[in-house]
């Protein structure tokens, strides 16, 4: 029996099947783990060789050093994020999932974040030695894809966050020629649950906009934080871990598609014409710990595995201070895909200290307030959210991802 059916098995016996329902109801995961990823996540033992040939699309978040993303099996022109989103495989930061390694000196900055709702890490990279083509502006991936199957087609998650490995329902991850993103979705609350957290139909707007946080570059360091507000939502009054207000504005991307039943059809368009500047705000983040660097160690000579070093901390317990807005994205969708998920600008979130990272209890910050959001209330969200699931084929065979 592998370790998630065992994980589940055990849970399905000690807690009564309504509050077990209840409790993982959109966090631990009900698809299925793709053919070509192993059972369970696993290191790779020490002498062992990496299978850099490898199509596991098992990624893993357990930390600043212990990570993956997806990148394309091959390199070449051909090779740009949107066109090969399906077949995508796993990278990683250590040798782990029978994936594939990133190589040393390809991560130029990491920022990891815990949090009640979710872990997120993001940074800046060389894409080209994972196969993306230089100047390539990305795409978003996520478990349910044009055909919800995933993109990738077996994608799945896991992290060690809780204290033992889960396989998670809900995640989202941006990635381009030098900036990725992923953001794995590991609890509800009483406003937001895991599906409105790891939002999936923004895949236009990048990782600054979508997944708020601290973007220096050149810079490794763990966190906890408050969770974000959703993406796209606007509370009135900004709140702690991610709690919508009693009044909280949406925004939707724009797309147009058509649609067809029998012998009728025509044009739908969903989403808002302008754009928000910002998401609501960045979350604060505490408890921090920088890092110098990260490193497997692996010599692409030979992709074989040793046994890891220790990560040099340069500073710990510093905070970050959550700004009014994160870095901004363009006010057209299109443009914002190209300035959110390929620029090296950092977010314009300020330091209290040194630049920093970590792992102790949340301190409250109060967060700034949210951007005036007048011509985004969700009137059309109840529309969006059955057009979405409907016309999600239609979509997918465009430029969204839904």
């Amino acid at each position: 029996m592998s370790t998630r059916l065992l994980a589940t098995a055990l849970l399905s016996a000690l807690v009564p099947a309504a509050v077990m329902a209840q409790n993982t109801a959109g966090i631990v995961a009900t698809n299925p783990n793709g053919v070509t990823n192993p059972a369970a996540p696993s290191l790779a033992e020490v002498g062992s060789i990496v299978n850099q040939t490898s199509y596991s699309r098992l990624l893993t978040l357990n930390s600043v050093e212990d990570f993956c993303i997806f990148g394309p099996p091959e390199s070449g022109p051909n090779s740009l994020i949107g066109n090969v989103e399906p077949i995508v495989v796993a990278y990683c930061a250590k040798a782990r999932n029978n994936a594939r390694i990133i190589p040393d000196g390809t991560i130029h900055s990491a920022h990891f974040i815990k949090t009640p709702m979710y872990v997120q890490i993001q940074g800046y990279f060389d894409g080209t030695r994972i196969n993306i083509p230089f100047g390539d502006q990305g795409g978003e991936l996520d478990p349910h894809g044009a055909e919800n199957l995933g993109n990738p087609i077996g994608g799945n998650v896991t992290s060690n966050v809780s204290g033992q490995d889960v396989f998670y329902e809900e995640w989202m991850s941006f990635i381009s020629y030098n900036q990725f993103c992923l953001r794995i979705c590991t609890a509800n609350n009483k406003d937001i649950d895991t599906a409105l957290q790891c939002e999936h139909e923004l895949d236009v707007m990048g990782c600054q906009w979508v997944m708020p946080g601290d973007y220096s570059n050149g810079t490794f360091d763990s966190c906890l934080g408050e969770a974000a507000a959703p993406p796209g939502s606007y509370p009135d009054v900004t709140s702690s871990q991610g709690q919508l207000a009693a009044s909280t504005s949406t925004f939707r991307q724009r797309y147009t598609g058509t649609w067809s039943a029998e012998s009728t059809g025509g044009i739908f368009t969903v989403g808002q014409t302008v754009t928000p500047a910002a998401p609501a705000y960045t979350p604060a983040t505490s408890s921090c710990t920088h890092y110098a660097t990260i490193a497997n160690g692996i010599n692409t000579a030979d992709y074989r595995v040793v046994a890891p070093s220790a990560l040099v901390e340069v500073s710990a317990g510093y905070s970050n201070t959550p700004s009014s807005a994160s870095a901004t994205a363009s006010s057209s969708a299109a443009s914002s895909k190209a300035a959110s998920s390929g620029s090296n600008t950092a977010s314009t979130s300020a330091r209290t200290g040194p630049a920093s990272a970590g792992s102790a209890a949340a301190t409250s910050v109060s967060a700034s307030a949210a951007p005036a959001s007048a011509g985004f209330r969700s009137v059309d969200a109840g529309v969006f959210g059955v057009v979405g699931v409907v016309l999600a084929g239609v979509v997918g065979g465009m430029a969204v991802l839904l």
